[in-house]
């Protein structure tokens, strides 16, 4: 694994808010799925969202995006209420890699990239050479360009989750949204996702928010984590100081083993229960 990218950062104050959610409710019927959630991004930030299943973190993800509203609170994107955008106005703006992106026809992979363009077509929906050119540069920053021509079921899994996220980036976004982006990929593939998305970050100021389960990861990518239980916000910093014994063990019930190397590298490991 690469060494940590992680640190102290204040990017939200010394690069401005990009997208700030304020005292956040929703709920699905009867079950409140987030409660009182407050948080800001700056602009050029990663930051990570952890938490246990059900916890709100998908949730919270949509809320930021203008998918769902929320029944109580506001989301204020680049200084200007969400709400108050058009659909096509978010979408030049934020761009969501899912957890699963399910293709009912046989697209090859630019294909794929350029439906990113969607939000930037006028009048008959023809894509024109800029268009092509974007969505070109996307594909060759995310290391798919080689397979423009294939069809995307052809593809690994590491290599399809690289198109969708070429797909993201030819919106060309100010804001990209990832909702467990490694989850079905092995780690080698994992490690690729996470070096492509902090290195986009670093050279291009991309801001990032991303849903990760593995907090060794997390910690080794982003300098920021923020931790939902029960759609609570209940730590939010730089991971030296919010993923802790203590912390992991009120989150997510779990009794871990928290490290970290000279490079202040953390390393999450369970601990295992004498008698096994």
């Amino acid at each position: 694994m690469t060494g940590s990218r992680s640190g102290h950062g204040a990017d939200a104050v010394t690069n401005g808010v990009l997208v700030r959610a304020d005292r956040l409710r929703f709920a699905y019927g009867q079950r409140e799925a987030l409660s009182d959630v407050t948080l800001a991004v700056g602009r050029g930030e990663m930051l990570a969202i952890a938490g246990p299943n059900g916890s709100g973190k998908s949730t919270l993800l949509s809320l930021l995006s203008g998918v769902r509203r929320p029944a109580a609170g506001t989301v204020r994107l680049a200084g200007r209420d969400l709400a108050a955008y058009g659909r096509r106005e978010v979408a030049r703006l934020v761009a969501v890699v899912p957890q699963e992106t399910a293709v009912a026809f046989p697209y090859t992979v630019a294909e794929m990239v350029l439906m990113g363009r969607a939000p930037h077509l006028h009048g008959i929906g023809l894509e024109g050479a800029r268009d092509l050119a974007v969505a070109e540069r996307a594909m060759d920053r995310t290391g798919v360009l080689v397979f423009a021509d294939r069809l995307l079921a052809e593809l690994s899994g590491g290599e399809r989750q690289r198109v969708i996220v070429a797909r993201a980036l030819a919106q060309e976004p100010s804001l990209l949204l990832l909702d467990e982006p490694t989850t079905f990929l092995d780690l080698r593939h994992a490690i690729e996702i996470l070096e492509l998305i902090a290195g986009l970050n670093e050279r291009e100021g991309l801001t990032v928010v991303a849903v990760l389960h593995d907090l060794t990861l997390a910690a080794a990518y982003f300098r920021r984590i923020a931790f939902l239980r029960a759609g609570r916000l209940v730590a939010d910093g730089p991971p030296l100081s919010v993923i802790t014994e203590a912390t992991v063990r009120a989150v997510f019930d779990a009794e871990v083993r928290v490290a970290a190397d000279s490079d202040g590298v953390l390393t999450v490991r369970p601990l295992r229960r004498e008698g096994r």
